[in-house]
């Protein structure tokens, strides 16, 4: 069995099922250490230790931030054998990990993120600096993500952020920007933007449903504003295709606003006037379920 170390969000170190499986994964033989986080910088500092301790992977325990700073450390490794991720999830909405197929129950989880086959995945770098492994979004659903309280999110979980998003259809407003990559030129008002290198955000919604993480492409996904509330609630409810909705697929695109605007990269916010986000293709290694449907 390989050796992992796993780096757990603080928020999760006296989760009761966790402990039992990685008590039953050293019963079984598995050399797996734990590491818990408190604060941002870390992550980085244990996927440092677990290189030089040759560990052959690094597990992120958390939720989709755990995961973007896990996974952006791998990335920055300058050594010749860098550490596979794994994936267990312990966040509010776990969107990477759920479209990935990730096992929710956390014991077959963690075997899955100590033995799965690793797979070369891309990831996306933001004005040459920050990454995200799942995705980019902007707009009134980034505004509403960022915002939903810590409670509600508590007690609901992933159906907090649509809850909230409800609640809040007074504040409907949308973005000016313009968008170029290859062969592509946009520019408008714009009401909910995604660029996927995973496919859902925002707690289960498929923003992003083609796209893909080993085929060195971002989809990029607009929600136009004309038709604008109709258009958001068919979109988001139904899932519906319209024509208000734009998309196209690029292996690097360029916004710019003629104000700020805020993407949230795997959590994480972002503010500024100019983007460029590139794909890095085959940037780390992750341990990935069989049947992967986010793999070409």
């Amino acid at each position: 069995m390989p050796s992992a170390l796993l780096i757990l969000n603080g928020k999760s170190a006296a989760n009761i099922e966790l402990r039992q499986a990685v008590k039953a994964l050293r019963l079984a033989g598995a050399n797996l250490a734990v590491r818990v986080t408190w604060e941002h910088g870390d992550a980085a500092r244990y996927v440092d230790e677990a290189t030089a301790s040759g560990f052959d992977t690094v597990i992120a325990g958390g939720g989709d931030g755990t995961i973007n700073e896990v996974a952006t450390a791998l990335t920055k490794l300058k050594t010749a054998k860098t550490p596979c991720l794994g994936i267990l999830p312990l966040g509010t909405a776990n969107d990477f990990a759920n479209s990935c197929g990730i096992p929710q129950a956390l014991e077959p989880a963690l075997q899955l993120a100590m033995q799965g086959r690793a797979v070369a995945i891309d990831l996306a770098q933001v004005n040459g600096k920050r990454c995200f492994i799942n995705m980019a979004t902007g707009g009134f659903g980034t505004r509403i993500t960022t915002e939903t309280p810590a409670l509600l999110k508590s007690a609901l979980g992933s159906a907090s952020y649509f809850i909230h998003g409800l609640l809040r259809l007074d504040t409907l407003k949308v973005d000016r920007c313009e968008f170029r990559g290859p062969d592509f030129c946009w520019s408008g008002d714009v009401l909910v933007m995604g660029i996927g290198n995973g496919r859902q955000a925002g707690g289960g919604q498929e923003i992003c449903p083609d796209a893909l993480i080993n085929d060195g492409l971002l989809q990029l996904r607009l929600l136009t504003s004309e038709e604008l509330l109709p258009a958001f609630v068919r979109s988001l409810v139904k899932g519906e295709e319209n024509k208000n909705i734009i998309s196209t697929s690029l292996p690097w695109l360029e916004i710019s606003a003629p104000h700020d605007i805020t993407f949230n990269l795997d959590g994480e916010p972002l503010k500024g006037t100019h983007f460029r986000i590139e794909v890095l293709a085959g940037a780390i290694e992750c341990r990935l379920p069989p049947q992967c449907p986010l793999l070409a």
